[in-house]
């Protein structure tokens, strides 16, 4: 198996993980917090997203799909464009009030264009140096694999809050 179909499973996953958390709740489950200063379903299958979009279409040389495709102005949030969620407070996570159509909708589209740029890379691609603000640079496929972890990390949380979620409606 190559580096490229190896990349589009994990990011797979990733998909699977927002789907497994998102899919058949509502808005107000979908903001569920176990205490007041932990991250939503929303919030985290919004900020893994965000991720995915804002650190690999600069890579694929697109516009993220944030703001080319309108999922900015479709969800309202009173931040600014450029924000991924990255250093939020619990103020600004209980912010995320949007449906699980339109984390779903934008995570397809951001999804689509990851999947559609993965396999034009070669094994040359992946030390590409794509971030000289660390110490060590950071290469193509070393940012790759740090998206896919920490979008796996966050679709994790998202399916744990989820599971807590439901125990409390049973009485658990």
């Amino acid at each position: 198996m190559l580096a490229p179909q190896l990349l589009i499973d994990a990011f797979g996953r990733v998909r699977e993980g927002v789907y497994g958390s998102v899919q058949g709740l509502g808005s107000d489950d979908l903001v569920y917090r176990p205490d007041p200063a932990a991250n939503s379903i929303a919030w985290l299958v919004w900020h893994l997203t965000r991720i995915q979009d804002d650190h690999l279409a600069p890579l694929a040389g697109v516009e993220q799909r944030w703001t080319a495709d309108g999922w900015y102005d479709e969800f309202g949030l009173p931040f600014d464009r450029a924000a991924t969620g990255y250093s939020h407070t619990a103020g600004e996570v209980g912010a995320v009030r949007v449906t699980g159509r339109l984390l779903t909708g934008y995570h397809d589209a951001v999804h689509d264009q990851t999947v559609h740029y993965l396999p034009t890379l070669d094994s040359a691609d992946f030390d590409l140096i794509v971030d000289r603000s660390w110490d060590p640079p950071v290469s193509l496929g070393v940012r790759l694999i740090s998206v896919i972890a920490d979008n796996l990390e966050h679709a994790g949380q998202a399916e744990y809050v989820r599971g807590l979620l439901e125990r409390r409606r049973a009485g658990r």
